[in-house]
C-alpha cells in the first residue's frame, strides 16, 4: 500500500484496471477450460457408447451367436460372468486396470493406459444364459490435445487482452485527467500571481466541471474576503489615524498649557475623548473579528431580553449627545419564555447602536421609537424609528458595510466609525436571524432586526 502512495492517479488506475481484468479473465478462461474438458470427455464417452453398442445389441438379440471382430482400431471387450474375456481388442493396460464384479449399471472411467488417458464405458448386459459385460475404450489424447490448445489459446488471449485493457486504462485516464492537469498548472499560475482569472472549465458538463466551478466559487470567495480585508484593514487605519492625531495634537497643547490649570483640564478631557473613541473602535473591530469565529451564542429568555432593552434606554437617555429626545419603546411578547440565541449582551449591543443611530439622526425635540414584539410563530423582531430626515436611497444596500456611513453629520454628533450597523447585522446573522434598514413613509429611518426562535 506504501508503494500505491507514491504512484500517480493515472497509474493505480490503470494497475486497479489490470488487476480486475486480471481476475475477470482468469474466471472466464477457467470457465472455458472446465466446460470444454467436460464437452471432449462427453465426447469420447459418446463415441465409447457408439463401439459398444452393436455388440450389446448382439447380446441381447443373439445370445447363442459369437460376436462379430471389432474393427480395426476400436478397442471393445466382452467379459462373462466367469470373468472370461469372450471377445477382446483392448490394450493390456486398459484391461489389468478395470474392475473385475461385473456393475449394476452402466458405468464410465477414466483410466491411464501407459502414457495416455482413455475413456472406457461399460455396458453391462444380462440374458436367460449369461451375465457379460461389454468394454468399449477410447482414446482420450485427441480431447486432450485440444484442450491443451484452447488452454494456450487462451493464455495468449488473456495476455493480448490484459496489454489492451491497460493500455485502454492509462489512455483514458490520462484523457479524464487532462482537465486536473490544466487545473493545476492554472492554478499555480494563480497562486504565483501571474495571471488572474479562474480555473478553466471543461466543455463537458462531468464532475470535473462542477469541481472547477465549486473552486471557482471559492476563489471568488477568497478574493471577496482578501478585497474586504483589505479594504478594513485600509479603511481601520484611517480610523485609527484622525483620533490618533487629534490626540497628540491634544497632548502637545496640554504640555503647552502647563501653567494655565483651566487649560491644561480642559485639554486632558478632550485626550481623554479621543482615547475614549479609539478604545470604542478598537473594542467594535473586536467583537465583528469574533463575530466571524465564535460558535453559535447560548440560549436567552424573552423576557431576559426585555431587561436589557429598557436598561439599554436609559443608557442612550443619559448621553449627553440625546438632548431633549424622547425615546419611547413597546414591548409586546406573548411567549417571554421562548428562546433565542441571543447573549443578553450582544442584544444590548444591537439596541444601544439603532438607538444612537437613531439619536444623531434628528434633532432636540423629536421622538424615537422603540418596539419589540413576538408575531404568530414567535419570531422577535425589534424595530427602532427615528423622526430624522431619513437615509440617502443609494445608501440603502451598503448600510450594514464595515465603516459605511450615510453623510458626516452623524459621525460629528456621535463620533461613529462605521461600525455599529455591521456589528448589528453580524450579530443578527449569528442568531440566525436579519438586520434590514429602509426609510419610513412619512421620513426618517426604521431600522428592523428579526431573530427566529429556537
Amino acid at each position: 500500500m506504501r508503494i500505491l502512495r507514491h504512484l500517480s492517479i493515472r497509474a493505480r488506475i490503470t494497475l486497479g484496471s489490470l488487476a480486475v481484468g486480471a481476475v475477470a479473465l482468469s474466471g472466464v478462461a477457467v470457465g472455458l477450460h472446465v466446460q470444454i474438458e467436460q464437452a471432449t470427455r462427453a465426447t469420447d464417452e459418446s463415441l465409447a457408447s457408439a463401439d459398444a453398442a452393436p455388440f450389446v445389441s448382439d447380446l441381447r438379440h443373439n445370445p447363442d451367436e459369437a460376436s462379430d471382430r471389432p474393427a480395426e482400431g476400436v478397442m471393445v471387450g466382452i467379459r462373462s460372468s466367469t470373468g472370461k474375456w469372450v471377445l477382446d481388442s483392448l490394450p493390456r493396460n486398459v484391461r489389468a486396470s478395470l474392475p473385475s464384479a461385473v456393475p449394476d449399471d452402466d458405468v464410465t472411467l477414466r483410466l491411464h493406459a501407459g502414457h495416455r488417458r482413455v475413456t472406457v464405458v461399460g455396458i453391462p448386459v444380462t440374458n436367460d444364459a449369461n451375465s457379460d459385460v461389454v468394454w468399449a475404450a477410447q482414446d482420450a489424447r485427441a480431447g486432450e490435445e485440444t484442450v491443451a490448445r484452447v488452454d494456450r489459446s487462451l493464455v495468449v488471449g488473456a495476455a493480448l487482452a490484459l496489454l489492451a485493457f491497460a493500455a485502454t486504462a492509462w489512455l483514458l485516464s490520462t484523457l479524464a485527467l487532462r482537465p486536473v492537469a490544466r487545473m493545476r498548472r492554472t492554478a499555480e499560475e494563480l497562486s504565483a500571481g501571474t495571471v488572474a482569472g479562474h480555473l478553466p472549465v471543461g466543455q463537458s458538463d462531468d464532475e470535473l466541471a462542477a469541481l472547477a466551478r465549486t473552486l471557482n466559487a471559492f476563489i471568488d470567495r477568497q478574493r471577496e474576503n482578501a478585497e474586504r480585508e483589505r479594504r478594513m484593514v485600509s479603511d481601520a487605519s484611517h480610523e485609527l489615524r484622525t483620533p490618533l492625531a487629534a490626540l497628540t495634537a491634544r497632548l502637545e497643547l496640554a504640555h503647552r498649557s502647563a501653567g494655565d490649570a483651566e487649560a491644561l483640564e480642559r485639554e486632558l478631557r478632550a485626550a481623554e475623548g479621543d482615547a475614549a473613541r479609539l478604545v470604542a473602535l478598537a473594542n467594535t473591530l473586536l467583537e465583528l473579528n469574533r463575530l466571524d469565529e465564535a460558535s453559535p451564542a447560548l440560549s436567552t429568555a424573552g423576557s431576559e431580553l426585555v431587561t436589557e432593552l429598557m436598561d439599554a434606554i436609559d443608557r442612550a437617555r443619559a448621553i449627553s449627545g440625546a438632548g431633549a429626545r424622547d425615546i419611547d419603546f413597546t414591548v409586546t411578547l406573548d411567549a417571554p419564555d421562548e428562546r433565542y440565541a441571543l447573549e443578553p449582551v450582544a442584544f444590548a449591543r444591537i439596541v444601544d447602536n439603532l438607538v444612537a443611530n437613531a439619536v444623531a439622526a434628528g434633532d432636540d425635540g423629536g421622538v424615537i421609537s422603540v418596539t419589540l414584539e413576538q408575531d404568530t410563530s414567535r419570531v422577535l423582531e425589534l424595530q427602532v424609528a427615528d423622526d430624522g430626515d431619513g437615509v440617502p436611497h443609494e445608501f440603502l444596500p451598503k448600510a450594514f458595510e464595515r465603516f459605511a456611513r450615510a453623510d458626516s453629520a452623524r459621525r460629528a454628533t456621535l463620533g461613529g466609525s462605521g461600525l455599529g450597523l455591521a456589528l448589528v447585522r453580524g450579530i443578527a446573522e449569528r442568531a440566525g436571524g436579519t438586520a434590514s434598514l429602509r426609510n419610513g413613509e412619512h421620513g426618517g429611518a426604521i431600522a428592523t432586526v428579526v431573530v427566529p426562535p429556537i
